[in-house]
């Protein structure tokens, strides 16, 4: 049975390579621009530091697709959307640098709305339409879930208003934070307390 002294353990690692970080981003960039030159790249994802914790931010070509919270699990939101979209996905910050950007103008006070192509298909149905209302709720400003129904053309469907708001897949860029209980209390929003933190950003 062969001893290793301890003397001896700062030998251990030796022969193994150090680290080459540049060359690993380099191949990184390379390996995103074949997918992308040969059409296998379908989902881009980054994150980004925000005040209501590390955004995931994911796109197809048609658009924004998810923009999910820490707490979500962002290794089980990019599970899933390789089980619903495509398992073709890579970490691509420069595909969305320009959502990352205007994510972080918002939540610096610099910008009130955003524009960017997105991408629905995660949401169908009354669901869809409900979420597509929610950008006409101005910057500052709230709507009860009842007022959401009745623009979404199902005055008594209040209950499934909520059910669009807490299972939107594209929190702070469609602002289901706005929509909030008859009484002012937030609701069943996907992003529980960064609800408030966003409105109180909007409110100031």
């Amino acid at each position: 049975m062969m001893t290793i002294h301890e003397n001896d353990d700062r030998h251990l690692f030796d022969a193994i390579p150090a680290i080459d970080f540049d060359a690993s981003k380099r191949l990184h960039i390379e390996l995103v621009n074949a997918a992308q030159r040969e059409g296998l790249l379908d989902v881009a994802y980054r994150t980004i530091n925000t005040p209501v914790g590390e955004l995931l931010l994911a796109a197809t070509e048609r658009g924004l697709v998810r923009v999910a919270f820490a707490r979500q699990g962002h290794d089980e939101v990019l599970e899933s959307l390789a089980a619903t979209i495509s398992p073709r996905i890579l970490r691509t910050p420069d595909r969305l640098e320009k959502v990352a950007r205007q994510i972080e103008q918002y939540f610096s006070g610099q910008r009130r709305t955003f524009d960017l192509p997105l991408d629905w298909r995660l949401s169908r149905g009354f669901r869809l339409n409900v979420l597509s209302h929610l950008p006409d709720i101005a910057y500052g400003r709230t709507a009860s879930y009842a007022e959401v129904a009745v623009a979404a053309g199902s005055p008594r469907a209040v209950r499934a208003v909520g059910t669009a708001c807490a299972t939107n897949p594209l929190p702070v860029v469609v602002p289901c934070h706005r929509v909030v209980r008859s009484d002012g209390t937030s609701g069943g929003y996907v992003g529980g307390v960064e609800a408030k933190a966003m409105l109180n950003l909007e409110a100031a």
